[in-house]
């Protein structure tokens, strides 16, 4: 570089490193709170700018992005789950004399669609009639259902949702162990609100003490579900004529959740279960009828990334347990994702990892930790697809943009942000990859904690990202 420009660039570095500084020490935001910021270098893995960067920080979701990496390398980018139909029994003509075992083996993509589709393939097979019990197995991972800081107050929240080796989702965001209420108003003021549920689903009962109102009055609906079990009140006003109101809810013991679909998928086929149902270890003895494979991990790392999707996190890591040390749980599978980091390139002694999303306000990393982390993830043959799942910034469509697709919308930008985004109470994160306006290309981490409101965390970001494409 010649002589000029070199004194060019060192000017203009110091002038972005001062503006940054100058943010730290006067954004009112940040009053009280602390901000561990580092910047490395993409090429050289130098570190180029920190402030606070070996202070070990709540990550919020920025945690997603080692569960992703360690995923990939400790699982593959084809690892697919499945769910499996089995029997005790035998087939005699049209009926089955024996049990049938429906056996989960950790998806977290499971639809009523996948249900219905393996009673199909029980129907195509010869069966008519069970003469037998229909049986869930929940046993791939451990009974933990939370990771061990989840608060009560998350636990009804598609983001709190439980853990189990058999689950099911609503819809295609594949929200694992949740099911959608829908509130519409009545046809007229005076009536109560029609609630409807996205699967349908008698596991849950309703209570609607909801009215609905006339137009100019207030919508105002509250939809809280008791602790420990699957009664969902539904209570407020909603006016004629409004937009119908949609909120994810967690089930309690999706395990049930999972049977009760798969009971409407056989009924739907006209199969009649003339026993009973529970839910057991499937026996050893048990033969395989049928089965379904979910996604492979290079697709489910979209909506776990680009939406955040907190499930996903703690399947994995339970996943990640199972498949190294046949155990299912949060210890194992941590176990596994240390062991990762550490081929990787990245000592975790340094961390507290308590769980796969990032949700537990006990999880510790530095932003320089994240920083190194993304720098030696470059370097490993699932990069791209590591890559390719995080959120690009300003960019409107949902599973691209994920969680940054209404942020850094400056268009000279455009596609030249991408990193994960992070949340928790008092905390804002965000990390990841950003091709200055030169052409650089630098990796960044900023962690905010301590902020009294988070939201106030995401401008200071976005200023943060926006100074640093000028380097």
């Amino acid at each position: 570089m010649p002589q000029q420009e070199k004194a060019d660039a060192n000017a203009s570095q110091k002038q972005v490193f001062g503006q940054l500084n100058q943010l730290i020490l006067n954004e009112p935001n940040l009053k009280g709170a602390i901000a561990g910021i580092s910047v490395r270098s993409a090429k050289s893995g130098e570190i180029l700018y920190q402030h606070a960067g070996d202070v070990r920080l709540r990550p919020a979701s920025n945690l997603k992005l080692i569960t992703a990496a360690t995923a990939l390398s400790a699982l593959g980018e084809n690892h697919q789950f499945s769910t499996e139909i089995l029997t005790d029994g035998k087939l005699e003509g049209n009926k089955l004399i024996g049990n049938l075992y429906l056996k989960g083996k950790g998806d977290p993509t499971l639809l009523q669609e996948d249900l219905d589709l393996l009673a199909k393939k029980i129907k195509n097979s010869g069966v008519d009639v069970i003469f037998g019990n229909v049986i869930a197995d929940d046993t791939w991972y451990d009974d933990e259902r939370y990771s061990m800081d989840l608060t009560w107050s998350d636990e009804t929240y598609y983001y709190g949702s439980a853990v189990s080796g058999l689950t099911a989702s609503p819809n295609k965001d594949y929200d694992s162990g949740t099911i959608i209420v829908e509130v519409s108003p009545g046809k007229k003021a005076g009536t109560k609100a029609v609630i409807s549920l996205q699967p349908s689903s008698n596991y849950i009962k309703i209570i609607n003490n909801t009215k609905t109102v006339q137009k100019e009055e207030k919508k105002d609906i509250s939809i809280i579900r008791e602790h420990g079990e699957n009664v969902i009140t539904i209570e407020g006003t909603i006016p004629v004529h409004a937009i119908p109101i949609q909120e994810w809810m967690t089930v309690w013991e999706p395990t049930g959740y999972a049977l009760d679909l798969f009971k409407q998928s056989l009924a739907k086929q006209g199969i009649h279960v003339m026993g009973t149902e529970g839910i057991a270890k499937t026996p050893d003895k048990a033969a395989l009828l049928v089965s379904d494979k979910s996604i492979p991990l290079n697709e489910l790392l979209i909506p776990f990334m680009k939406l955040s999707n907190n499930g996903h996190g703690e399947t994995l890591v339970k996943e990640m347990g199972r498949a190294r040390y046949g155990e299912g749980s949060w210890e194992k599978g941590i176990n596994v994702v240390k062991e990762e980091l550490r081929k990787i390139g990245v000592d975790p002694s340094s961390m507290v990892i308590r769980d796969g999303s990032g949700i537990s306000h006990v999880n510790l990393v530095s932003a320089n930790d994240i920083s190194k982390f993304l720098y030696s993830a470059q370097n490993q043959e699932w990069f791209p697809t590591f890559l390719h799942s995080l959120p690009i910034a300003g960019n409107s469509e949902r599973l691209v943009g994920g969680s940054l697709r209404y942020r850094l919308k400056n268009p000279e930008m455009a596609g030249k942000v991408k990193a994960k985004t992070g949340t928790i109470t008092t905390v804002s994160s965000l990390s990841g990859y950003l091709k200055t306006r030169s052409g650089e290309d630098l990796i960044f981490s900023i962690l905010l904690n301590n902020l009294m409101n988070d939201a106030h965390g995401k401008p200071i970001e976005d200023k943060i990202v926006t100074l640093l494409y000028e380097y």
